[in-house]
């Protein structure tokens, strides 16, 4: 009886095996920038995604099914994102699309997902609008309000500063909303914008703009921008003289290649960001150990951000294939919007109504020519 008993068992975790390995794979699509102007940021995407991809695939995958991501490069413009997240849907049939990685490429990607009633999680686009094209479309990271808010309280409470400038690029959706959003708030504490400036795509020469921000002699210069740009021009603004004013903007600071184009002139500058890796949450220091251990490099916000979109994604396709059996786009999308726990480097997430999630920012200071931790601002 009991040998009975022992085939019987093993012929069902046979079948089981068998019915794994032949379970449906699922397919992500992942749409980030490994080349051009932010490819620090598409590398640091790619790399986090493709480390979960390993790892919960390792853990026998999701449901017994395994997953692939497929990676397209957009180069950091829209219309390649565009391209890239019709290709991933047409031809590749995948499931989900992950990212595009900045706000300018999600607004342009998005979209086509929302039109093609397949979900799009982006781990890091933070421009208000990327969520209101539509309910397939998800984010990992808080929106541009939030940063603009944080920052401008920040400038007002902990630097006593009474007067700032802003210098932006007026073509970019990321920049523009975080301009917008850094006046609201500072002005509204009391603060006052006194010069406001603005750049085209590709400029590299900000003279003509500093020398007015210079006359203008403000407490704090809003930066907005990412690590490539923000570097020349704390650069150019300190040769030219504008040596009170203190450097302050958002996520897209967060480069390891910032002080190499910045040198010294970011140093004392101020930006908010998603998570600091001397973080003791549990999750948080597993990924940045094995992050470090796969890629001999500190993982930034945009390698975080993304194992927080990998985080939700799991906790929501284990809830839909649960519930019907199979894979399938709309299930997994208000599996998706059902999220509440789904916990990832920066903590439990839970999305509000927008599909936005609710989480902190953090506040780095750019010392010793290094990022330290400042402080943490809740919602």
């Amino acid at each position: 009886m009991l040998r009975k008993s022992l085939v019987l068992v093993v012929s069902v975790l046979l079948i089981m095996s068998a019915v794994a390995l032949g379970a449906e794979e699922i397919v992500i699509g992942l749409v980030t920038p490994v080349t051009g102007d932010v490819a620090t940021f598409g590398m640091s995407v790619r790399n986090a995604a493709l480390l979960w991809e390993k790892q919960v695939n390792g853990r026998g995958g999701i449901q017994g099914r395994k997953v692939k991501v497929i990676v397209e490069d957009d180069k950091g413009t829209p219309s390649e994102s565009a391209n890239a997240v019709s290709k991933l849907i047409n031809q590749s049939k995948v499931l989900m699309i992950m990212g595009p990685v900045t706000s300018k490429c999600a607004n342009a990607g998005a979209p086509i997902g929302q039109a093609s009633k397949v979900p799009v999680l982006t781990p890091t686009a933070t421009d208000q609008a990327v969520t209101a094209i539509g309910n397939y479309v998800f984010r990992a990271c808080f929106i541009d309000p939030f940063q603009g808010q944080v920052m401008g309280k920040f400038a007002l409470e902990t630097l006593k500063a009474k007067t700032a400038a802003m210098l932006y690029d007026i073509g970019n959706d990321y920049t523009k909303g975080l301009a917008e959003n850094f006046q609201k708030f500072f002005e509204a504490g009391g603060g006052k914008v006194v010069v406001s400036e603005t750049y085209g795509v590709g400029e590299s020469d900000f003279s003509a703009q500093l020398t007015k921000i210079k006359r203008a002699d403000p407490d704090v210069l809003w930066l907005p921008d990412y690590y490539n740009t923000v570097g020349l021009i704390t650069r150019q603004a300190r040769q030219l003289g504008i040596k009170k004013a203190v450097f302050l903007g958002a996520d897209g600071w967060d480069s390891s290649e910032l002080i190499p184009i910045a040198g010294d002139s970011i140093e004392g500058g101020f930006f908010s960001n998603h998570y600091f890796p001397g973080s003791t949450d549990p999750v948080a220091v597993a990924f940045v150990k094995d992050y470090q251990a796969a890629y001999k490099a500190v993982p930034d916000a945009l390698a975080a951000l993304t194992w927080d979109a990998c985080a939700i994604a799991e906790s929501a396709l284990n809830a839909s294939i649960k519930k019907v059996g199979k894979l399938d786009r709309n299930a997994l999308r208000d599996a998706l919007a059902a999220t509440k726990d789904a916990h990832g480097v920066s903590g439990k997430m839970a999305f509000d109504e927008n599909r936005n999630p609710i989480k902190p920012a953090v506040i780095l200071e750019v010392k010793n020519g290094k990022f330290a931790y400042k402080a943490t601002v809740n919602p």
